[in-house]
């Protein structure tokens, strides 16, 4: 399996995830000029961003790492544009990271790190 395909399903483990947690899914895969968002959610009064990272081993360290300053730029921004074409500036948000990992026995594990980061 290559990389965008490790990364599509483990977008779609993590919208079923969310989607069992209470989570209401807005948008999948999000593009801007400025950057993509994985997926946006909501849940209660709070639209939640979250990047997805998808691994089948720890060789090149845990997923959320790969979340470094520069791509959490990305995300703010683009999140800046869906507020803004979504008439929610004044909603409360926040940025979450989830991490999927791909086990040996064919089964995966979900970790989900809520204010993984700050706007």
């Amino acid at each position: 399996m290559n990389t965008k395909a490790i990364g599509n399903r483990g977008e779609d483990i993590a919208t079923n995830y969310l989607l069992r947690h209470g989570y209401k899914i807005l948008e999948r895969q999000y593009r801007t000029k400025r950057g993509e968002i994985d997926i946006i959610g909501k849940k209660d009064d709070t639209v939640v961003f979250f990047e997805v990272k998808s691994r089948r081993s720890l060789k090149y360290g845990a997923p959320a790492l790969a979340v470094d300053y520069r791509k959490q730029k990305k995300i703010v921004n683009s999140a800046v544009v869906y507020l803004e074409f979504n008439g929610g500036m004044n909603q409360q948000c926040r940025f979450d990271v989830i991490e999927v990992y791909f086990l040996p026995d064919g089964s995966n594990k979900v970790i989900q790190y809520e204010n993984a980061f700050e706007a």
